[in-house]
């Protein structure tokens, strides 16, 4: 039974470190991922890192080729924009079940305050990304629909290195800050066409940079050296 858990420790941190570094597009697509390699690299055994892949896998993240092993499984310009219409459609969902619910006033007051005194000019992409992801996830996290956040997060995940990119644009910070705080007051006044309008604003400026953002994550990945 020990071996069994800690095998499964094993495997649970391998798992960790390559789905953030897919996430990250520190692989390129397609970039094999070898028992062999792997297992040199984060010095163990086969087993655990052969259970690390079968689980990326059913996540989607890597992809077993007859004959070839794992692969990385990039998403593509079609995907991407197929999980922002999947993203803004669930987030319309949130701010209308938001909006005119008294029970969660406090929660977005709170979430006001923070935004209004937050500063965001010396944070670098990384954590503008996380703090935009936690905004929108926190809002479905009030709503209580623990499915909807369950899929709002795995979706969030496959975006996070296009928030990254698109936070170095000039002027994104502080325009995402005034259209959450103009989403949380909309909530508050119990104004549901303008929370969609706000909510939906917000998404869309994120997807109207999808083409240069591939192209910037593929260099970013092209750019990195792990060993193959």
């Amino acid at each position: 039974m020990a071996k069994r858990s800690r095998g499964g420790n094993l495997s649970g941190k391998i798992v960790t470190i390559l789905k953030e570094r897919i996430i990250k597009w520190k692989y390129t697509p397609d970039f094999p991922l070898t028992e062999e390699n792997l297992s040199r690299e984060f010095g163990v055994s086969r087993s655990p890192v052969r259970e690390a892949l079968r689980i990326l896998e059913a996540s989607g993240l890597v992809r077993r080729m007859p004959n070839r092993g794992y692969h990385v499984k990039q998403v593509k310009l079609a995907d991407v924009k197929e999980l922002y219409d999947l993203r803004l459609a669930l987030e319309l969902f949130v701010v209308e079940q938001l909006t005119g619910n008294q029970s969660c006033h406090q929660a977005i007051r709170e979430l006001i305050l923070v935004w209004e005194g937050i500063d965001l000019r010396t944070m670098d992409s990384t954590v503008l990304a996380q703090l935009d992801q936690d905004f929108h996830e926190g809002l479905a996290a009030i709503l209580g629909n623990n499915t909807l956040l369950q899929h709002l997060a795995s979706i969030n995940e496959r975006l996070f290195i296009f928030r990254m990119i698109d936070f170095d644009r000039a002027g994104r910070t502080e325009s995402t800050r005034l259209q959450h705080l103009t989403i949380l007051e909309s909530i508050l006044k119990g104004d549901v066409s303008k929370a969609r309008e706000a909510i939906h604003r917000n998404v869309e400026d994120g997807r109207e940079n999808v083409d240069w953002a591939i192209r910037d994550a593929l260099a970013m990945a092209y750019g990195m050296d792990f060993a193959t």
